[in-house]
């Protein structure tokens, strides 16, 4: 039986095996849906597809350079158990290293993209499921490249809890970037600069400031001052360059770094499942569901 690209499709919905292996598993069965199904299963492939509706919001960041490119990856999991396994451990730099050598456009394409002669990274990654025991997903990365006078700073918090990397012009201190990058994790600006905010951002906080002032009763005379000076508070708490350095609190990180000669060009930050769902369950009760099976 000829094996259509539509049954190759709807067998890796079902199992979320790769494509080659659904391939290779209609063809065993000579296109059998549910005979492929349970040839996947047997052979420890469609292990990733039970996994795939539940929550995977622990994980490591990761961090890898190579000369001018760096990346900075999130690759989500179940548990905190699991980020201490080598396997994933492996699989964090195998992924990063990939993504620094291929620089693909986002996820999707990193995920189709093939890694070796035999699998792409999604099925690298279906395959370590099936090992691991967790559903595992590459969440986000963050390719940067650098002139030969600029510095990146590359920093993991709590062993890969929040990952961030920085780019400094002007010098090739990668110490000097990586404290940065230390003053980024521990304070989470949004931006580097006020520049970077969005217009409509300011008006807004500006409009929220000024009715603050009134209804504090203050004089209209005065209220417009007393936005301005609590803007600038505004722009200190999501600005990097207006906050005062985290290793100099006597200086704002613009002129601690401008002071050696160089100046922030842009930062990324991951926070290991910011945004996403949490698990609910605690310890005892996984443990008790586990036993129970």
């Amino acid at each position: 039986m000829a094996i259509t690209a539509q049954m190759v499709k709807e067998l890796r919905e079902k199992t979320g095996a790769g494509m080659m292996d659904c391939k290779k598993a209609l063809t065993q069965t000579d296109g059998d849906m549910e005979k492929a199904i349970d040839y996947l299963r047997e052979n420890g492939i469609a292990k990733a597809a039970k996994k795939a509706d539940r929550v995977a919001a622990e994980g490591l960041a990761f961090i890898a350079t190579e000369g001018d490119q760096a990346v900075l990856i999130e690759v989500n999991c179940e548990t905190d158990f699991v980020t201490k396994n080598d396997q994933f451990k492996t699989l964090l730099n195998d992924v990063a290293q990939h993504i620094l050598a291929n620089k693909p456009a986002d996820v999707e394409e990193a995920l189709e993209q093939k890694m070796n002669d035999e699998q792409t990274v999604g099925e690298y990654i279906n395959a370590a499921i099936a090992k691991i025991g967790e559903k595992i997903s590459l969440r986000r990365f963050a390719l940067v490249s650098k002139t030969e006078n600029q510095a990146f700073g590359a920093y993991l918090h709590g062993g890969g809890r929040i990952g961030v990397l920085t780019l400094l012009d002007g010098t090739t201190d990668a110490d000097l970037a990586k404290d940065v990058a230390m003053h980024v994790a521990a304070v989470n600006p949004r931006y580097v600069s006020r520049d970077a905010v969005a217009a409509e951002e300011i008006d807004r906080e500006r409009e929220v400031l000024k009715t603050q002032a009134l209804n504090e009763g203050k004089p209209e005379n005065i209220v417009e001052k007393m936005v301005e000076g609590r803007l600038g508070k505004f722009f200190e708490e999501i600005c990097l360059l207006e906050q005062s350095f985290i290793k100099d609190p006597d200086h704002k990180v613009k002129k601690y770094v401008s002071d050696k000669g160089a100046s922030v060009v842009n930062f990324v930050r991951y926070e290991v499942g910011e945004g996403m769902e949490k698990r609910e369950d605690n310890f005892v009760d996984e443990v008790m569901s586990q036993v129970k099976k």
